[in-house]
């Protein structure tokens, strides 16, 4: 049995960081939260909350005392801007004690990634999930409200990944032996298309979903009315349009770190079903007295 180890979660109220704290919860490890509000943080009962900010490194001086693990996200601040402070994150987890540390991927490069794959004097681990299961998440508003979603290139390939499978491989990395230096590419079981994805959620919720295929003009008009700006169009463009191998390749990283299949994509449409369908108004009862 792995002896139980207290880890520090940044990006801890994140979709990814939430997970990685339920995950070390599970496996019986101590987990210390941290947050840059801790007063507007919610956590299952038994996590330390802690206040820190990852753009001022030495705020986190203090939540690593006494941690043997430390999980890393790629950006910080009230803007989500990439960090660059890697170096003295770093210096402070090995003055600490810190013998591992994950570090999830953000999708490009980053200078905290290059600071933790040149640091020798940790175990380091990067993480690299494909597209996540949760945003899907993004059609639950349109769906609840119309039983129809529209979206383009509707018959390309994900190997999307439920993001409890991203938590459960980083739990393991950060506390058990044999992880060190290595990069997780984490998919699901499966290959799915838009129709897919769908046809799944409206299983899972009992009702009918009509999918509208939209043109690259339509999906930016769409994107734009949702505030994306223009650089994360360009990214969704490319991404949806022209997905990379990996992100349309089944891998067996989830069996192989956690001994247990990668969670499908019904699994997480059962566990969020609510979320599409509409919520009927709560309406005040009337005394009669």
């Amino acid at each position: 049995m792995t002896q139980t180890q207290k880890i520090l979660v940044t990006g801890a109220t994140g979709t990814v960081g939430r997970q990685v704290v339920a995950e070390l919860l599970a496996r019986g490890h101590d987990v210390r939260a941290l947050t840059r509000d801790a007063a507007r943080a919610v956590f299952p009962d038994g996590v330390e909350v802690v206040e820190g900010d990852l753009t001022e490194p030495d705020s986190l001086a203090p939540a690593l005392e006494g941690v043997t693990g430390l999980h890393l996200i790629t950006f910080g601040g009230a803007y989500f801007a990439p960090l660059e402070t890697g170096p003295r994150i770093l210096e402070l987890a090995r003055a600490a004690g810190v013998r591992r540390v994950t570090v999830l991927h953000g999708g490009g490069p980053s200078l905290l990634e290059d600071a933790v794959r040149a640091d020798a004097g940790v175990d380091w681990t990067v993480l690299m999930p494909v597209e996540f299961m949760a945003n899907s998440l993004e059609w639950a508003e349109r769906i609840a409200a119309s039983d129809e979603v529209g979206e383009p290139f509707v018959s390309r390939l994900s190997a999307m990944v439920h993001e409890g499978d991203i938590g459960a491989v980083a739990a393991v990395a950060l506390t058990e032996e044999g992880h060190g230096g290595r990069e997780y590419v984490i998919t699901g079981p499966e290959l799915l298309t838009v129709a897919d994805k769908v046809a799944t959620i409206a299983a899972a919720r009992g009702r009918d979903i009509a999918l509208v295929e939209l043109t690259e003009e339509q999906a930016v008009a769409q994107w734009r009315a949702a505030g994306h700006p223009e650089d994360v169009i360009g990214f969704l463009l490319e991404a949806y349009g022209n997905t990379p191998e990996v992100g349309r390749t089944v891998v067996d990283t989830v069996q192989k770190v956690t001994g247990r299949p990668a969670r499908t994509y019904a699994r997480w449409a059962a566990e969020h079903a609510d979320a599409f369908v509409a919520q009927a108004p709560v309406v005040a009862a009337r005394s009669t007295t």
